[in-house]
């Protein structure tokens, strides 16, 4: 109780320091209460705008809070742009823990002391984080590794900072009218479940897996291998991987590596992730991607720290593709049309309204050069147009815009040229193509049919069952009204009429796919002989 004191008194001596009490009198408008603080703190001289004294409040209060304005950034559908602009630049600044506690971590996780399990292991750590640090070590058979060992106490620490939190967030929205549309609660809890999903390092290492296999014959994309008898929740072992920083730019061009295929190839992996897999690395800043300068590897990008990843299920790809396929069009009317509804703009919005000012963020963009056009800016835009008709962001979509923005702007810092259009359309058109066109309804009839094939048998059994109901239940209705036997047996052979009809087209397309499958093979073997 003592400690949960002191921190909340560090907590207020710190928001005072920086004057984060001016920024919230400031936001409810009330000068007379502005005034009052301005008296009671007469010694504080605040110059320094509100967006930095925030960051640097951060700042000083510690990893748990530096993590939380990191996500605050991405959530620019609900914060102020300069103050999204400037916690954008939060770095975790951490020194590392010591080496002592990380290998008794390992020993407790692993079940055995370091040089038991390694044929050696590093005590330094090559890098350190505010969750984990990282140990290079060499397994026994002679394979090179990373270790990541997570932080000891985080857990308790993150309870505690967050519960904190929450109830700061709780006295926000009581006092502060305009803070409910911000939902200050609601972004402790996804700040909360991100923190602890990063605890967890055996999602992470799942995560790393599942990239791995994505891009198991991708020549742009290398991403370690998991050691998995060497995993647990607090402790992963991984293959090292070596590589250039990617913003060492310098360093790159000496080593000879095509800085402006490194950018095409960067914008190829995005999209590739996004619209093939809809499961991408949505942490892709510059501190967790290397380029490979071996031989063998040279040039190809490496990822690293897999803790975040977005994911997009069927529903965002069509909400996506139906957004971007009016978005080429430029028909903004459709836009809104499905913000609306996909339920993500309110019921009562007008079509119109909403549309015009779609047609302000976009329609600019079109009589500009490409290259000078940035995805991430318009996704930007509109997300600060959807704060002003209350639409409600996805998370998933957040991290996208967040990704997208960091794609491009490493892309154009390797190469300001850069057209991030012109490189983006192919996987654009194939995937909206896949999405919406006759290859989009064959892969879905496909999917669908082992589902098909299980109802279809029973259906004979199902309509036995319903008319043995009805015969025993007395007189049958239709709309409560009595049918007779004639009229139920002609509704029943209606609907038997129906399904065979479903039946013959799926047959049809069945015979079809599998003909067509059939004269491409015959054509291959008969070539290749």
């Amino acid at each position: 109780m003592i400690l949960k004191f002191l921190r909340l008194l560090k907590i207020l001596t710190v928001a005072t320091k920086y004057g984060l009490d001016e920024i919230a009198v400031t936001s409810l408008h009330a000068p007379r209460t502005a005034r009052f603080m301005n008296t009671v703190f007469f010694w504080r001289r605040i110059t320094s705008p509100r967006a930095i004294r925030l960051r640097m409040a951060l700042e000083e209060l510690g990893p748990i809070f530096i993590k939380f304005g990191q996500v605050l950034s991405t959530r620019r559908d609900l914060m102020p742009q300069d103050i999204a602009d400037e916690l954008s630049l939060l770095q975790d600044r951490v020194p590392p823990f010591d080496s002592d506690l990380a290998v008794a971590q390992i020993t407790e996780a692993l079940g055995a002391h370091p040089d038991q399990l390694f044929a050696s292991f590093d005590r330094v750590p090559v890098a350190s984080a505010s969750i984990a640090q990282v140990h290079f070590a060499t397994l026994k058979n002679g394979l090179e590794v990373a270790v990541k060992v997570l932080r000891p106490g985080m857990r308790k620490t993150i309870d505690e900072d967050l519960a904190l939190m929450d109830m700061a967030a709780g006295l926000i929205e009581k006092v502060w009218a305009e803070s409910r549309r911000l939902k200050p609660r609601e972004v402790v809890a996804e700040f909360d479940k991100y923190l602890h999903d990063e605890l967890d390092l055996m999602r992470e290492a799942a995560n790393a897996s599942q990239l791995r296999r994505n891009f198991a014959d991708s020549n742009l994309l290398m991403v370690p291998e998991m050691y998995w008898d060497y995993c647990s929740s607090s402790v992963i072992v991984m293959e090292r991987m070596r590589g250039i920083p990617v913003s060492q730019i310098d360093r790159l061009a000496a080593e000879g590596v095509d800085l402006k295929k490194l950018s095409s190839d960067g914008v190829e992996i995005f999209f590739t992730q996004v619209f093939r897999d809809g499961f991408f690395h949505a942490d892709m800043h510059p501190g967790n991607i290397l380029v490979s300068v071996e031989k063998e590897t040279f040039g190809r990008y490496i990822a690293l720290d897999f803790g975040i990843v977005g994911t997009l299920n069927d529903f965002d790809k069509d909400y996506l593709s139906q957004n971007f396929l009016a978005f080429f069009r430029r028909d903004y009317k459709r836009v809104a049309e499905a913000h609306i509804e996909s339920g993500w703009a309110p019921r009562d919005t007008r079509v119109d309204e909403l549309e015009s000012a779609v047609r302000a963020c976009c329609e600019p963009i079109f009589d500009r050069p490409l290259k000078d056009i940035s995805f991430g800016q318009i996704l930007l835009r509109l997300f600060q147009t959807s704060r002003r008709f209350n639409v409600e962001v996805q998370p998933q979509l957040v991290l996208l815009q967040k990704t997208l923005l960091n794609i491009e702007g490493l892309g154009r810092q390797l190469d300001p040229e850069l057209d991030l259009w012109k490189t983006a359309k192919p996987y654009l058109e194939r995937w909206m193509g896949a999405q919406v066109g006759w290859q989009g309804m064959v892969e879905r009839l496909r999917a669908e049919a082992p589902r098909y094939a299980h109802i279809f048998p029973q259906l004979p059994r199902l309509l036995h069952q319903t008319l043995e109901r009805h015969a025993h239940s007395g007189m049958a209705t239709h709309n409560g009204q009595p049918l007779a036997q004639a009229e139920l047996l002609a509704m029943v052979l209606m609907e038997q009429r129906r399904t065979n009809r479903l039946l013959g087209l799926m047959t049809f397309l069945g015979l079809t796919t599998g003909a067509l499958g059939m004269a491409v093979l015959g054509w291959f073997f008969y070539t290749g002989n």
